[in-house]
């Protein structure tokens, strides 16, 4: 007689035990790389990204002890000092009036980071409200603000700043309000575009069942996982705010004297680029390598963020 176990020789019994090599084991048990890692071990395999953060984190030091590093006072005239070429006193040259090129640039990067910052900010907050809002609830509520921001965006940003910039006077505050209003719009849209997907998944419709509030949903299970596309964003807002002030400054709508941004200075200095060639091409060099730095930035943290990139 034919036993069971003959006939069906692959069938394992139930007291056999299956040995697993311990290294399959550690494997199977290993948990992925959290996301500081991954931000950690893409800037630390990419030469180019690591240097734009050291330059970041350089230029925005620097902006900070501007008033400790500076060789000489931003405003201050010095007779008899106008136009002068670089030496150790003037690592740059002076302007027209005898001031220090390299204090008043120094004093400038904190204006121009600044603005590149708190506008980016604003927007980017007013951007998630209404982006969360709109993908949430849905209905009347998604209609208009939808609408609203396609009217922002149909409108060429720079044109929209130059007209508030030209109908009120140019300052500081205004430049940060008008930045706001035209930034707004594409944070909405992703966020809005984030909830909608996320509004679905299982997670939210639990915590729907058991009866948490809607905007706790939105800003404990939503929130968190629209961050990482927020500081890529972030990322690339900041240079385009920047841009947008100097492109204003040159034009003598943006910041305004006796304050300095990079982009008024090279307004100021253009003139003197047969004269002192390093005074007048300093600023635009510096608003260069910021941008570059943050765009490269972008590229690696959205390349270590993104969970579909191939590593």
């Amino acid at each position: 007689m034919v036993k069971d176990e003959d006939k069906f020789p692959f069938e394992a019994k139930l007291t056999d035990r299956i040995e697993i090599p311990e290294e399959n084991i550690a494997a199977e048990t290993t948990e992925t790389d959290s996301v500081p890692e991954k931000i950690l071990g893409m800037f630390r395999n990419n030469r180019l990204r690591l240097v734009a953060v050291i330059i970041l984190g350089i230029i925005i030091l620097a902006a900070v002890l501007a008033p400790l590093i500076s060789p000489n006072p931003p405003n201050e005239v010095h007779m008899g000092q106008e136009l002068q070429w670089p030496s150790l006193k003037y690592p740059l040259g002076t302007d027209e009036f005898g001031r220090c090129i390299m204090s008043r640039i120094l004093h400038g990067s904190r204006v121009s980071l600044i603005v590149g910052f708190v506008p980016s900010i604003i927007s980017m907050s007013i951007g998630v409200v209404l982006g969360l809002l709109s993908g949430f609830l849905g209905g009347a509520v998604d209609f208009v603000i939808m609408r609203l921001a396609d009217i922002v965006l149909a409108f060429p940003s720079f044109l929209l700043v130059l007209l508030i910039m030209y109908t009120f006077e140019p300052g500081l505050l205004l430049l940060f309000v008008a930045l706001s209003v035209v930034s707004w719009a594409g944070t909405a849209r992703v966020v809005r575009s984030q909830t909608l997907s996320y509004k679905e998944k299982e997670f939210v419709e639990a915590a729907r069942s058991v009866g948490v509030r809607r905007w706790k949903i939105m800003l404990k299970h939503i929130l968190p996982n629209c961050v990482p596309s927020l500081i890529v964003l972030l990322t690339l807002n900041i240079p385009a705010s920047i841009m947008t002030e100097s492109s204003l400054s040159f034009l003598g709508v943006g910041i305004q004297p006796p304050q300095s941004s990079w982009g008024l200075l090279v307004n100021r200095y253009r003139r003197y680029i047969f004269e002192i060639p390093i005074a007048a091409l300093a600023p635009g060099v510096a608003i260069l390598i910021v941008v570059l730095a943050f765009n490269f930035l972008g590229d690696g943290l959205r390349d270590a963020m993104d969970p579909y990139m191939e590593e």
